[in-house]
């Protein structure tokens, strides 16, 4: 397996990050300069070039993007698992028709690289499930992929 390196998304990964999915983003730290590593679900990519995720406003993510704009995000999906590096910056301080305060972020994407390691596949993709009332988690998220679709 030979480790391309694309400048935007491919056309396998844009649908995936079109829809709620489980994600890792690594920013720096702004107090000590370390990897701050957070997974988040919220996030969506309206074209090849670039990914949105909406994040509590108060989220150290904020800060260290406010800080420093380089950002990683890292996916699993297609069989495989991809660093998506950019430049990030807070795209709407506050999501608007959202009952949470949420911030959308969005990635200007640099470089998307294949990081699985050889011979090797993902056999199965994280899954996770919500741990509060089923049918107020689907309203709220579609609420938040709807204001991050507009952001």
């Amino acid at each position: 397996m030979t480790n391309k390196i694309e400048n935007q998304l491919t056309d396998e990964l844009l649908p995936l990050l079109q829809k709620e999915r489980y994600v890792l983003i690594s920013t720096v730290d702004y107090e000590n300069g370390t990897p701050n590593v957070s997974a988040i679900s919220w996030v969506y990519a309206p074209d090849k070039n670039k990914i949105r995720f909406a994040v509590d406003h108060r989220s150290r993510n904020i800060e260290n993007i406010k800080k420093n704009d380089g950002i990683t995000l890292v996916l699993i999906g297609n069989e495989s698992t991809y660093s998506i590096t950019g430049k990030a910056s807070v795209k709407a301080e506050r999501l608007e028709d959202v009952p949470l305060k949420l911030s959308c972020v969005e990635i200007n994407i640099e470089e998307v690289r294949d990081i699985m390691f050889y011979g090797a596949k993902i056999s199965q993709e994280p899954e996770y499930a919500k741990t509060y009332d089923e049918e107020a988690a689907a309203k709220l998220d579609r609420q938040v992929m709807d204001a991050m679709k507009k952001a």
